[in-house]
């Protein structure tokens, strides 16, 4: 028989922060820099843990060099050529440390990845991206790698349960990636089913990792700086982005005008822009499960990672977070029922030790 599971599962639009005294006077003073250790590669990662997603428009060299200015990270996407890293890594070598090199499941993938690492040792970040975590060839493949670079930092995913977070650091990942279906631009949850609210998935993603000494990226579902912060509120240890960061003159494709305003293309890594690119098209035994959008065109995105550290550091005094690292201690989430003026439902997230979170739910009535 079907199961259905009636917990309260939540998306980052269902819920505000709880404002707390702050002996914080300034945005200045908050330190957004994380300094993490990973459990399986043993490398130890200190930066601001914003990543730039591995898509084709915003996992770029110009979006790295940019954003490593920042000490924010960038997966590139997949399709570069060996050439094209070896002239990167000899012009910008400063940028390497903030970068992964993508890669997906296939025999072909793991070649390509091979050859970038083995060419230039210096990338020490490899981000294994798949639509579907789940598989066990998945998994497998994750074993694989892990055997082949014992001291690289390997993200893998994507998942949204707790128990395929466990299962994917056992096998040696050391960063779980989180989300299935909240990104933009992503059309899986239209055209599968299949999803997880992103909110209550990086809360519970979030338990399972970090009981093992392993780390999550929330990736998806962020639209303005605000979710961004509540992705880090929730627990998450990296916040990945795409359409955020669209648009900008670092992502790839050219600037057009239509109807008298400037636009680029974006679009998901599973949509028929991206299949017909680089496999001829879309395979007769499956879906597109993504979007091709045009979005406003934005200029430099120096500007816009101003804009995403800025409201993250004032979340932080908002709450009395010194560091970005508080953030989650000090984070209580409110959620208001729309849909009737007869119960507001406040739920807060306290944690109890350094690895678990405790869920209350408190009614009011009115």
């Amino acid at each position: 028989m079907p199961r259905v599971d009636a917990d309260l599962k939540l998306d980052f639009k269902d819920v505000l922060f709880r404002p707390k005294r702050s002996s914080l006077r300034s945005r200045s003073e908050v330190d957004l820099a994380r300094t993490f250790t990973f459990r399986n590669s043993k490398q130890t990662y200190h930066g601001i843990p914003i990543i730039a997603a591995n898509m084709d428009t915003t996992g770029t060299f110009e979006m790295a060099r940019v954003l490593s200015k920042h000490t924010l990270f960038t997966a590139m996407q997949k399709h570069y050529s060996l050439d094209d890293w070896k002239t990167f890594a000899a012009n910008h070598p400063e940028c390497l440390e903030h970068i992964a090199a993508s890669s997906g499941s296939g025999k072909a993938d793991l070649e390509r990845l091979t050859e970038i690492l083995e060419a230039i040792p210096a990338i020490k970040y490899i981000c294994l991206d798949v639509a579907n975590g789940y598989s066990e060839h998945f998994v497998e493949f994750v074993k694989t790698v892990r055997q082949k670079f014992p001291n690289h930092t390997i993200m893998a995913g994507n998942v949204v349960t707790g128990e395929m977070v466990e299962e994917l650091i056992l096998g040696g990942a050391d960063i779980i990636k989180v989300g299935i279906g909240p990104g933009s631009v992503c059309t899986t949850r239209i055209k599968t089913g299949v999803g997880y609210p992103q909110l209550s998935a990086v809360i519970e993603c979030a338990d399972s990792a970090h009981g093992l000494k392993g780390h999550i990226i929330s990736d998806g579902g962020c639209s303005c700086p605000g979710d961004v912060a509540k992705a880090f509120g929730a627990g998450a240890d990296f916040v990945m982005m795409g359409g955020m960061l669209a648009g900008h003159d670092q992502c790839l494709g050219e600037v057009v005008e239509k109807d008298g305003k400037k636009v680029k293309l974006f679009y998901g890594m599973s949509s028929d822009t991206a299949m017909k690119k680089y496999v001829g098209g879309v395979a007769e035994y499956r879906a597109s499960e993504g979007r091709t959008v045009e979005v406003p065109y934005r200029g430099d995105v120096e500007d816009t990672i101003r804009d995403i550290l800025g409201g993250l550091r004032s979340t932080c005094t908002y709450v009395g977070a010194a560091k970005l690292k508080e953030l989650s201690r000090r984070t209580t989430f409110i959620r208001s029922d729309t849909h009737t003026h007869t119960h507001t439902l406040t739920i807060y997230y306290t944690h109890i030790c350094t690895r678990t979170l405790k869920i209350c739910v408190r009614t009011n009535s009115s």
